[in-house]
């Protein structure tokens, strides 16, 4: 496996006497798929946030390419190349497909120098926004309204948006959520397509694409670190089952 892109030690936030997210260290490699998975509460999604510069630690260091990140704001650290999708489908319905994807490429590659420019004219944008499109398998509906999409197609196009960025970090909370067989089955071959060349966070509850996608899986109850390791030694703790699985799992 490649040495970690980004990575946390300790990794803390309280607010006020709630501790979300409670000593947690990982580490994400490109080439691999990282699944973050716990009960409700668990802490995930907050987990995520404080990844992705959303939320600032109470304690803890983060670390991208093994210089200290800790405190960068989720601007800078999208800039710094890590990418980001929500638990909330986070997209502008009444633009197309390409302008939705053609906006988040612009954050990143539009030189202030140009700002005065139109930017729908800019060409690397553009070039970006397609690219993304094709890679998440949404390059025939560009020209389609976003709010037009199904639920599984808005997913995919989150993640065009977070592509287009040029991220080497994927942050991804609960892609899955919502969708029907079809659709996870469509989602889950992108997330291991993606994982070849990016490192990637997921966190999701849908344990049989989980188990089926991830390199390492942390499970998390109560804020803390119950477990991680490969899916095989997940799926056969015990502790885990008792926590989180079912006896039944």
């Amino acid at each position: 496996m490649s040495p970690p892109v980004l990575q946390c030690f300790g990794l803390t936030r309280r607010f006020g006497g709630l501790v979300a997210v409670d000593d947690v260290s990982l580490a994400l490699a490109s080439g691999a798929l990282h699944a973050v998975i716990g009960p409700n509460g668990a802490g995930k999604s907050t987990l995520a946030n404080l990844l992705s510069g959303e939320l600032t630690p109470t304690s803890g260091t983060l670390q991208l390419d093994g210089e200290s990140v800790t405190g960068w704001p989720a601007w800078r650290m999208a800039r710094a190349g890590v990418g980001r999708s929500f638990q909330r489908t986070n997209i502008m319905r009444p633009l197309s497909v390409q302008e939705n994807v053609r906006l988040a490429a612009q954050a990143r590659l539009t030189p202030p120098t140009r700002l005065w420019r139109n930017a729908a004219k800019e060409a690397a944008p553009q070039i970006a926004a397609r690219a993304a499109l094709e890679r998440v398998g949404l390059g025939a509906e560009a020209a389609r309204k976003a709010g037009a999409l199904s639920h599984g197609q808005q997913r995919q196009l989150e993640i065009a948006m977070a592509l287009a960025t040029a991220p080497r970090v994927l942050l991804l909370d609960e892609p899955l959520a919502g969708m029907g067989p079809e659709e996870s089955e469509t989602l889950a071959a992108l997330l291991r397509d993606l994982a070849r060349d990016h490192a990637v966070l997921l966190v999701e509850h849908d344990m049989d694409v989980v188990f089926r996608v991830a390199d390492q899986v942390t499970v998390m109850v109560e804020g803390r670190v119950l477990l991680s390791g490969t899916p095989a030694v997940v799926r056969g703790s015990a502790a885990v089952r008792d926590a989180y699985l079912g006896q039944a799992t």
